[in-house]
């Protein structure tokens, strides 16, 4: 009979596994930087029972984006400025992208509402209404 191997998922870029040693090791930073960092709201490690810091790969990825922008020449400030610019830009990537998958839905919807309608009907389109009450998409058509 085989033996069974348990299987290893590694964990997800936000799961806080790092210590503060291995995260300074990993970013390039002094671990009373990252201290610095936290208390500034640069970064938010996850914290153990006992209050350890726990980093995630996430955190050491932003951890080295600001080591870079600092060593550049900019201010803390700064920083935190294009970081909020880059989450802010994310949101809104991220949006769009809802935004064009309920588009797509709706032009779906209209597809099969076109196609479902019997031959010699008025071509009455129907209100389509949204994911949100008070949503809706009327469609015109013109009149010939």
């Amino acid at each position: 009979m085989p033996t069974r191997r348990p299987t290893f998922e590694p964990p997800g870029p936000d799961a806080a596994v790092f210590v503060i040693s291995v995260a300074a090791e990993l970013s390039g930073l002094h671990p009373q930087t990252l201290r610095t960092y936290e208390r500034l709201g640069l970064v938010s490690p996850g914290r153990t029972v006992g209050g350890g810091r726990r980093y995630s790969h996430r955190d050491i990825e932003r951890l080295r984006e600001i080591s870079e922008l600092t060593s550049s020449g900019i201010g803390i400030e700064g920083v935190r400025r294009i970081l909020d610019l880059e989450n802010r830009a994310a949101a809104l990537a991220q949006r769009n992208e809802e935004l064009r998958r309920q588009v797509e839905t709706l032009r779906e919807a209209l597809r099969q509402a076109a196609s479902s309608r019997p031959a010699g009907l008025p071509n009455k389109l129907p209100v389509l209404r949204g994911p949100d009450p008070g949503q809706s998409v009327v469609v015109w058509r013109r009149g010939r």
